[in-house]
């Protein structure tokens, strides 16, 4: 099997329409994951928008800390 520039050429072109392709998929997929979640009201992305306004060090957190609260409860 021999490989010359052309062939060369034409998988490059053939692996660069897929691989935009996948990216594509993964994009649009991304794109539901989020519209989908904030829907179902699993999470609220409105409230992440608001972090570069209230940057404060002592404005309260958005969400609290998940294993703050397992070794409060193991602790006891």
């Amino acid at each position: 099997m021999e490989f010359n520039v052309e062939t060369l050429k034409e998988v490059q072109a053939y692996a660069y329409f897929a691989f935009t392709g996948l990216l594509c998929v993964i994009l649009y997929s991304y794109i539901y994951h989020l519209y989908s979640s904030d829907k179902k009201g699993k999470t609220n992305y409105e409230s992440y928008s608001n972090i570069a306004l209230d940057d404060d060090i002592d404005s309260t957190p958005i969400k609290k800390d998940i294993k703050t609260d397992k070794t409060k409860i193991g602790a006891n």
